[in-house]
């Protein structure tokens, strides 16, 4: 059986670049500069504001949003990219169809908080992400479950009959030091490699004993019929997306964004009186201690005269393919439309031109992070947030969490 992504011919309906919908323009809309730049040259080097954000992703934005909503301060959002979002923003594409082009976002979380305070700016559509394997010639149910440890041995089973076969496959590891003891840990050899082991290793360049406990050990283990990916009581997407929702949160008199501006062309002459950083900290440091190691990501786009192409929303491929995964979102979107588009994902080394996607979870990255870490709680007036400042993976609710909580730091300092 061959994958449905490699079999299908390509070459129909090719998504053409750029973010396309709704069009962005050069003007002022509500306090939001959309598109590139700003009403004077984006290059002004002569910018003057209470409070300037660099980065316009989850961080910033929440954070623009609550001290100019709650504090009544002016605070300018600056990104070099031509959007606002980060990685999480979507657009359509030359077919129409919406796309997550960094990667699918599926928004996950178990704080009332972080829905309450997201409610504000979207109404949300309730989707149970779904996730297969494809390895050995077919579709895998994934993470492992009941349902997977049926495919395997070819017949029904029991939760009490898969726990007892885990636990003869089992290492028994008492304190896991790295991602391959975590998941020989817990499902075995078999299963690890099956599963887990080549995939890491494409995704990170690095051997799984290299990395982390907590990089394979996030993915849950079930010996139920639960095949969710994702395990969080609140799980959904913004119903009109994530841009919309980003412009929503961004729509206040109080701010003003720029993009298209690199903060290190204007850190120079810009003032402020308190910095937000939610970029990479070694490029803040201009790289004193070396760059951090980060992972990359490149996306290969294919639109498919057909409504849905994939059995599933996402499809893993744990082999030797050169993508780890291929998304297929119109699935989780709901978008009614007779074409779809899949992307597939390739893990690439970080260098320059390139986004840094990943922060890399080894002792040694750490390490080194935690020297730049040093000089940032030294830094006078400027807050360091998010993930690419923290230098850590973070779920798209953790980042929120992060970003509410520095604001309430913030409105007791009274910055700015």
């Amino acid at each position: 059986m061959r994958d449905a992504a490699q079999r299908m011919p390509r070459g129909r309906l090719r998504e053409s670049p750029g973010w396309c919908a709704p069009p962005l323009t050069s003007a002022t809309h509500g306090g939001i500069l959309l598109g590139h730049g700003a009403t004077k040259n984006p290059s002004d080097r002569t910018l003057k504001c209470d409070v300037l954000i660099v980065g316009a992703g989850f961080a910033g934005a929440v954070l623009a949003e609550r001290i100019a909503s709650q504090m009544g301060r002016r605070c300018t959002v600056v990104d070099r990219r031509d959007h606002i979002g980060g990685n999480a923003f979507d657009r359509y594409d030359g077919a129409g169809v919406l796309i997550h082009p960094c990667g699918p976002h599926y928004f996950h979380t178990n704080s009332d908080r972080i829905v309450e305070y997201l409610s504000q700016f979207t109404d949300w559509r309730p989707v149970e992400f779904r996730v297969l394997s494809y390895a050995g010639g077919r579709y895998w149910q994934f993470p492992i479950n009941l349902n997977t440890f049926e495919q395997i041995l070819g017949r029904p089973s029991t939760p009490g009959e898969m726990e007892a076969t885990l636990a003869r496959w089992r290492i028994p590891i008492e304190n896991p030091k790295n991602s391959e003891e975590m998941i020989l840990s817990q499902v075995g050899p078999r299963l690890y490699e099956m599963f887990f082991k080549k995939y890491t290793r494409k995704q990170w360049r690095r051997d799984p004993s290299e990395l982390d406990p907590a990089v394979c050990g996030r993915i849950p283990v079930r010996t139920t019929r639960d095949d969710r990916y994702l395990s969080d009581r609140f799980q959904a997407l913004p119903r009109d997306g994530y841009a919309t929702m980003f412009r929503r949160m961004l729509d206040h008199p109080l701010i003003e964004v720029r993009t298209g501006v690199d903060f290190r062309d204007i850190r120079s002459a810009a003032k402020w009186n308190h910095l937000i950083y939610t970029g990479p900290i070694d490029e803040y440091y201009g790289h004193v201690f070396g760059p951090l190691p980060y992972r990359t990501l490149r996306f290969e786009n294919e639109t498919l005269a057909e409504e849905f192409h994939l059995p599933a929303m996402q499809v893993n491929y744990p082999g030797d393919e050169p993508f780890t995964r291929v998304v297929e979102i119109k699935r989780a979107t709901g978008q009614k439309i007779p074409v779809t588009t899949i992307v597939r994902e390739f893990p690439e080394d970080y260098g320059p031109g390139k986004e840094p996607y990943y922060p890399v979870p080894a002792s040694d990255a750490r390490a080194q992070y935690l020297r730049y870490a040093d000089l940032a709680a030294r830094e006078p007036g400027v807050s360091f947030v998010g993930r690419l400042a923290a230098y850590r993976y973070c779920n798209m609710d953790q980042v929120v969490g992060m970003a509410l909580a520095e604001f309430d730091g913030l409105k007791e300092r009274k910055p700015g």
